[in-house]
């Protein structure tokens, strides 16, 4: 699969996930947990991928989007801090509802930018076969990379 329909499915799934957490009524406590921990872990292990192997091979197949890699890994960071607050966060507390919803605002318009803005210039930089390569490295990747926000290095640290 290529790096990029990789990426989007990552997306469409987290994506789900927020559609479902936004039906939830304030008596669905242990339904908000489990879907938090799904995009805990969906999100931790998206994030990884795309800074370890995408990010740096997108910036130097298309230097002109640097700028655009810098925001999405300070992005990262921040998401990645709020991941680590829901994870030990009481889905029964009168913060987590708005926790998440910041949050699905902040990867909403994450992900906006990538696919509006960022990928259509990545995909012709790289090309299907390159796409396809870094594909299928990701893939591999992502069987094992963290699933626990309070393990990722922080983006100063990398």
């Amino acid at each position: 699969m290529d790096a990029i329909v990789l990426l989007r499915e990552d997306h469409k799934t987290v994506e789900k996930l927020f559609k479902r957490f936004e039906k939830t009524g304030d008596e669905d406590v242990a339904e908000r947990r489990e879907i938090a921990d799904s995009v805990i872990e969906e999100l931790t292990v998206h994030a990884w991928i795309e800074e370890q192997i995408f990010y740096p091979a997108a910036r130097e197949a298309a230097p002109d989007t640097t700028d655009h890699v810098l925001e999405s890994v300070e992005e990262h960071h921040a998401v990645v801090w709020m991941l680590s607050e829901l994870k030990d966060m009481d889905p029964a507390d009168e913060r987590f509802k708005a926790k998440m919803s910041v949050l699905m605002e902040n990867v909403r318009h994450h992900v906006e930018e990538e696919e509006k803005d960022w990928f259509p210039d990545v995909r012709k930089a790289m090309g299907r076969n390159r796409l396809t390569e870094l594909g299928e490295r990701m893939e591999a990747e992502k069987a094992k990379a963290p699933r626990d926000p309070l393990t990722v290095p922080s983006a100063d640290s990398r």
